[in-house]
């Protein structure tokens, strides 16, 4: 199989991107990556530009694919390796650019290595990124936030893994969302009813809404809501109108939009994606202060519509200890990293040896601290 590189997600004809592997993950399809590069959060402008690797057999057929962009920052990749292009730098070296495998502005674990047949061209795309950190003379290459069947092939192949703690919801075959209460202690119990109570005497209406059930108007408030929130904290807003209504109309029933109404106006939103067994909680924003309503969509109105559609997950993002006292579980996620230089290399291996100690430190204090009454067997 030959490696070929793409300049971006749209030069792969949908058809060939299907035949990959993906398990429906909404974020690796050529709808939403296309869309983030044509729209221009994941372009040049923003220091992302795409060289997708993908590998050819000798019928010219797709084998494999690796979504992968050139990066000359680390705003929106989630790397946490805010300190590193430091340390190069005290080396004479420079740790920009660097190689990412990953998605622009989303943090959620997923499949990275997509093959049409198997491990054999998995394999190959983790030789090819390799080489390519070499061709290139670039510092390093990232594959962030793997599943965990990949996780292993990157070991194996030599790539040091890094741990980060996230909180997702588990289904544990819950009835419904008041026997997934029940297990609660009386005191959370009580409190988060309150939380709920807060939004139904506000009299607002929450609705579900598909990717494709959504017109202009609404989506110009949904943006709204979405850019609002990050300039509120001096963020960047990176996705435009026109990216949400580009992925919605594509991937349909893959995109849920929890909306507040009061009476005829959208007051608040909140944006999550779907595949076969999770959903995935992205973005949200509110015109109107109420007590209870960031919870209510981000959190229960998902954790209702996740239980109705038999999901198995809801993982609603990265940080947040708050999501704790909600019944969200502190799992492990996991990044592989290729570091070119020896020395550098070996600094990092060190500095993540003693970071996955306290890693797995704090994933247990956080398991201690959750709501139900008995232990759920959090430690993954």
């Amino acid at each position: 199989m030959s490696p070929q590189l793409l300049a971006g997600a749209d030069d792969l004809p949908e058809a060939d991107w299907q035949a990959l592997a993906t398990a429906g993950d909404p974020f690796v399809s050529r709808a939403f990556l296309g869309a983030a590069e044509r729209t221009g959060a994941a372009a040049e402008a923003l220091d992302w530009q795409p060289m997708h690797l993908v590998l050819r057999d000798d019928a010219n057929r797709i084998s494999g694919l690796l979504p992968l962009y050139q990066r000359y920052n680390s705003f929106g990749d989630f790397s946490r390796d805010w300190d590193w292009a430091g340390a190069w730098r005290q080396a004479g070296m420079s740790y920009y650019p660097k190689l990412v495998t990953g998605v622009p502005f989303t943090p959620s674990p997923g499949p990275r290595l997509l093959s049409r047949v198997g491990e054999e061209a998995r394999a190959q795309l983790v030789d090819a990124a390799k080489a390519l950190v070499a061709e290139m003379k670039v510092s390093s290459w990232q594959c962030l936030f793997v599943e965990e069947g990949e996780k292993a092939l990157l070991e194996s192949a030599g790539l040091l893994l890094r741990r980060g703690v996230q909180f997702h919801w588990l289904n544990r075959s819950y009835r419904d969302f008041a026997d997934f209460l029940d297990g609660f202690s009386a005191e959370k119990r009580k409190k988060l009813k309150r939380e709920r109570r807060g939004v139904q005497e506000a009299g607002l209406r929450i609705e579900v809404r598909y990717g494709d059930q959504i017109d202009a108007p609404l989506w110009e408030a949904i943006h709204r809501h979405y850019r609002d929130t990050f300039v509120r904290h001096g963020n960047h807003p990176a996705f435009s109108k026109a990216f949400f209504e580009s992925v919605g109309a594509s991937l349909g029933r893959q995109m849920v939009v929890f909306v507040a109404w009061n009476g005829e106006t959208p007051v608040a939103s909140a944006i999550c994606y779907r595949d076969a067994t999770t959903l995935h909680g992205r973005h949200w924003g509110a015109d109107m202060a109420c007590p209870g309503l960031h919870f209510e969509l981000c959190y229960y109105s998902a954790i209702e519509y996740a239980i109705a559609q038999g999901l198995e997950r809801f993982e609603p993002g990265a940080q947040g200890e708050h999501k704790l006292a909600r019944g969200f579980e502190p799992q492990s996620t996991w990044s592989g990293y290729w570091i070119a230089d020896g020395p550098m290399r070996l600094a990092v291996a060190r500095f993540l040896v003693r970071e996955d100690a306290a890693m797995v430190d704090y994933q247990a204090e956080m398991a201690a601290r959750l709501p139900f009454r008995q232990a759920q067997g959090t430690m993954t």
